[in-house]
């Protein structure tokens, strides 16, 4: 298969990342063949490996939330990063954070570093899907992102988080998210800070 018909297939789909598998069922061929067409693509840069096994196109422009997202799944953007998207936390966060229903895992990409966090999965909840520049990504929500992060500083023996918009925090979402925890003391930290 040539570069441009490849290409072609790609972008007439508007597949921002692939896997191997992605791209035997939309050529139909066989997993050899689509193994030695990557590795030739990848090897004339015509393809890029972010990680083993996902692929984008050399000059596809990629959005980093989505890409957190799909790096790590199931997956959504939360803690520290997510406070500082929905403006709760006045400082600029530089790494990508996220939490996981799997195990916590780090990974630096494309100049960028993607964290994510294990919780359990009945708190695996209270995120929104939103856009830019026309991906889409799965970002928790301010009362979500502010549970999360309590939760965390918690299990790590630091302080609750001060610096905070309370003015963005509906209190009663709070309670109930940090309830999904099952943790007494997280839930007495969120009533305490959401009053």
């Amino acid at each position: 298969m040539k570069w441009i018909d490849f290409e072609r297939q790609i972008k007439k789909k508007d597949i921002k990342l692939f896997t191997s598998l992605d791209v035997q069922r939309f050529l139909g061929r066989s997993k050899v063949a689509v193994t030695f067409l990557l590795h030739r693509l990848k090897k004339q840069g015509y393809i890029q490996n972010i990680k083993r096994g996902l692929y984008k196109l050399s000059d596809e422009q990629i959005s980093e939330l989505y890409l957190a997202n799909k790096l790590y799944e199931p997956s959504y953007i939360s803690l520290e990063f997510a406070l500082s998207y929905h403006r709760i936390i006045p400082e600029t966060v530089y790494e990508i954070t996220s939490v996981t229903a799997k195990a916590t895992r780090r990974f630096e990409k494309m100049g960028r570093i993607f964290s994510y966090r294990k919780i359990r999965k009945t708190a695996f909840t209270g995120y929104t899907i939103e856009r830019q520049r026309g991906f889409s990504f799965q970002i928790a929500d301010p009362e979500k992102a502010f549970v999360d992060t309590n939760y965390f500083r918690l299990l790590d023996g630091l302080k609750p988080l001060s610096r905070y918009d309370k003015e963005k925090i509906n209190s009663a979402k709070a309670r109930r998210y940090a309830a999904l925890f099952g943790n007494q003391k997280l839930t007495g930290i969120i009533k305490t800070a959401s009053q």
